[in-house]
């Protein structure tokens, strides 16, 4: 087909589009709605690099349709598989002792534990909360979401796409899905920043047998095992500069979140859009079928994962006659016994019932946390119950889709503060013609301010603060000790809105995992519940690293550029190299002594680049040594401590006055050395020999490192080394979608966005998008998001499809 007779399509289509959605623009209920079911759903499908997706639709239910199509088509095999997880089928399927194949927000438990979990917490009075809550639009949007996947299915089973998927086609559990198995994975979601941080204590939950003792068990908090609720590594970095402090006073969005490279969380890139009423690009979680992370034409946003906590815990004081019921208020309450079945594959094929009592209080989940201390198990005396802000958020959703329609920042900024929903994020934007740089986190946070914890912590939540800071550890015995409602909560137990932290600046804010405080490190946020985060605490080397990157790029001549950006934050250099390899260097290895044992490794260490570039020398053995290192008390690893007054600059100075000292860090250099020798690998080793992931059968190698070593630009295989080296593709996190937005004075789709998705849109070897993305990451080639309709025709890798189907 021609271009002149594929535009006379394109145009025909679009006017009909057009036609159809101007009579729904003001009503009060979708247009699908209003027809009922007469109409079919109709979508068309381009692509263009990478195979990105723009879903072009004249309804909410078609552009649902075409998007549940399009992600079907890329990743069946990982959304097949979240769905078995989220219903709570993996034993059934899987076996019970089996495990996930990928990391994910609820980590990797043994699939009986996931089972009940999500049997538990995510079961049919949830689902059916939430459907009842959406607006008619996006309960639309997810139902033509549905109908699309499962016409996906139904063309690879009649045969048309042969080779695709070969891991899950035809598998009993790669089946049809419906509408409760998105709201499941939507609920999934809202649970990251808490209950599904508690996957096995929810799960292995249960009254101790009549007449066992308590454990004798100390408190002190040495003696936790872990600390509470956190997920090391999963984080992100963004930037936002104000349009006074760009050279051509435009305000630019850097957002980089740093997220799984494999398995039903991954991240996928597309444009959605009804002609006349959305035009949104950007990526969404597989199975979410609206935009979470991107940009329209008139703002354009990006998230890290907020350090305010989601949940809490509560103390209950057990009725002495009954373990299953607690003291509330000076009288007797039971807990809701659930009692749950689930059936599990043996190894020889056949089918087993396993059931299980879950037990629910006034909170929420009564958990185990005897895997912390023995004293915080369920015993005659006590239990704990695990309260999640977000478990019953039915809001946060309608909140994303109320932001991909945004007109400005403003009416962006409205949205935040209006839902209060954003489940477990900090929130960066900027708009078209604005001058500011937006930072939020507001979103569900429990209600409890500083005076409340204070009155109303036990002597077991003091013994344990240190090791869960900012986690609400409450009296469930007192209503006193009840989340708080206040007249700005926008729910029942949620913190207000104005004791939230929020600002709007015209020079920079940035996020790198740390707390609120230093979004912007020339002006302190303070002031905020503890619930919030800690503040006038030691920063990340990472975020220490992206303060300073901020201030150097605001050193430019004639101010910040987008080109400066998109280079600075590719540079894979680390905050541990940058302030401690020369000092390391001057105490350890002696210029020209042959005869030291770290001879060789002290030679490779001066002759690096400082990078962890695919090609640098270094970075492999230095790593290794930093992990090391990082074992020894920060108090007597440095010799100045930190400095509230001086957080970007402190801790620091090694102490290498202390003949000791000095001993282990020849001792971390030597070991790093051996451990690269006895895995096959030569100290000076390129990073990108390691360091890589596996596309369509060969090995793609790839720059960054892990955070622990104050690395900007993350790509962290989360394992430790072995003879494999580094690779991203078991449980593999870090630069995932990383986007940098600007925009025009003037013009419809004046937004200019270059964009990288590093672990590419396909997860099914087959497909040429399984790796052409993570090629394009690994040389660094920021790629222009073609958002317009001549950008999209344009494209020379394009393909085009319009499917339709009853609704």
């Amino acid at each position: 087909m021609n271009q002149t007779v594929r535009r006379a399509i394109l145009g025909a289509l679009a006017s009909a589009m057009l036609a159809g959605c101007a009579a729904s623009q003001d009503a009060s209920e979708s247009a699908e709605t209003a027809r009922g079911d007469q109409t079919p759903y109709s979508a068309e499908i381009r692509r263009t690099q990478s195979g990105i997706p723009h879903i072009r639709a004249a309804d909410w239910g078609s552009l649902g349709y075409g998007y549940g199509y399009a992600q079907a088509q890329d990743n069946l095999c990982s959304l097949a598989d979240g769905f078995v997880t989220w219903r709570g089928q993996r034993s059934e399927y899987f076996g019970g002792e089996a495990r996930p194949p990928a990391a994910s927000i609820f980590g990797q438990p043994r699939n009986l534990d996931s089972d009940f979990f999500f049997r538990f917490v995510d079961d049919q009075a949830a689902v059916d909360r939430y459907r009842a809550a959406q607006p008619a639009d996006l309960r639309g949007l997810i139902d033509g979401f549905v109908a699309g996947y499962n016409r996906y299915l139904a063309d690879l089973n009649a045969g048309q796409f042969p080779g695709a998927h070969a891991a899950c086609r035809s598998q009993p559990w790669a089946g049809n899905i419906a509408a409760d198995d998105i709201y499941r994975r939507l609920i999934a979601a809202n649970l990251a920043g808490g209950s599904a941080r508690f996957v096995q204590s929810i799960a292995a939950a249960h009254p101790p047998k009549a007449g066992a003792q308590p454990p004798a068990a100390s408190l002190d908090t040495n003696d936790l095992r872990y600390s509470v609720g956190d997920v090391p590594g999963i984080g992100s970095n963004a930037l936002a500069f104000g349009a006074p402090i760009t050279r051509d006073r435009r305000s630019i969005l850097f957002g980089n979140p740093h997220w799984y490279w494999r398995g039903p969380d991954r991240f996928y890139q597309a444009q959605l859009t009804i002609p006349g009423r959305l035009d949104v690009a950007g990526v969404s979680f597989l199975g979410v079928p609206l935009i979470v992370i991107g940009f329209n034409e008139n703002i354009a946003w990006t998230h890290t994962v907020s350090t305010a906590r989601r949940f809490g815990i509560y103390e209950l004081t057990l009725d002495p006659a009954d373990p299953t019921r607690y003291r509330y208020d000076g009288a007797s309450e039971p807990m809701t016994p659930v009692p749950l079945t689930v059936r599990s594959r043996r190894a020889d094929g056949s089918l087993a019932s396993v059931t299980r009592t879950l037990y629910r209080t006034r909170f929420g989940p009564v958990v185990d946390l005897s895997p912390l201390n023995a004293a915080l198990g369920w015993n005659a005396q006590h239990a704990y119950a695990l309260a999640d802000i977000n478990a019953d958020n039915v809001r946060s959703f309608e909140n994303f889709f109320a932001w991909n329609q945004a007109r400005s920042l403003d009416d962006f900024i409205a949205v935040q503060k209006r839902y209060a929903a954003i489940p477990w994020a900090n929130t960066f934007a900027i708009g078209r013609g604005d001058a500011r740089a937006w930072f939020a986190d507001i979103g569900a946070v429990p209600g409890v301010p500083d005076a409340l914890a204070d009155a109303c912590t036990p002597p077991t939540g003091r013994a344990v603060a240190a090791r869960m800071p900012g986690v609400p550890f409450l009296d469930g015995s007192k209503s006193a000790c009840a989340w708080r409602t206040s007249a700005g909560s926008v729910r029942p137990g949620a913190l207000p809105v104005d004791q939230m932290p929020f600002t709007a600046r015209g020079d920079y804010v940035g996020n790198f995992n740390d707390s609120y405080w230093l979004t912007n490190a020339n002006a302190p946020l303070n002031g905020y519940p503890r619930v919030m985060g800690a503040t006038r605490e030691p920063q990340s080397l990472r975020t220490r690293y992206g303060h300073l990157l901020a201030a150097r790029l605001q050193r430019e001549s004639g101010g910040v550029t987008r080109e400066a950006v998109e280079s600075a934050v590719l540079e894979a250099k680390s905050m541990s190299e940058t302030l401690y390899r020369q000092p390391l260097l001057d105490a350890v290895c002696t210029p020209g002594d042959a005869a030291s044992a770290l001879n060789d490794a002290c030679e490779v260490l001066r002759n690096w680049n400082g990078t962890a570039d695919i090609d640098a020398r270094g970075a492999n053995l230095w790593d290794e040594l930093w992990e090391r290192l990082a074992r020894i008390p920060p108090g007597r690893l440095f010799t100045t401590r930190f400095d509230p007054s001086r957080p970007l600059a402190t801790p620091g100075d090694l102490n290498t006055r202390d003949p000791a000292v000095v001993q282990q860090i020849r001792q971390a250099l030597g070991g790093a050395a051996l451990s690269l020798r006895l895995n096959g690998f030569a100290l000076d080793s390129r990073r990108g020999d390691l360091l890589y992931t596996t596309r369509n059968g060969e090995r793609v190698p790839l720059f960054g490192g892990c955070d622990e070593e104050g690395y900007f630009t993350v790509v962290c295989a989360g394992r430790p080394l072995d003879a494999k080296g580094y690779p991203m593709d078991v449980s593999g996190e870090g630069d995932s979608y990383l986007q940098v937005v600007t925009f025009t004075e003037n013009g419809p789709g004046g937004v200019e966005a270059d964009t990288l998705l590093a672990p590419a849109e396909s997860d099914d070897p087959a497909s040429p998008h399984s790796g052409d993305a993570t090629r394009l990451f690994a040389a660094k080639r920021w790629q222009r998001f073609p958002f317009t309709e001549q950008a999209i025709e344009a494209d020379s890798a394009g393909s085009r499809v319009v499917i339709s189907g009853a609704r």
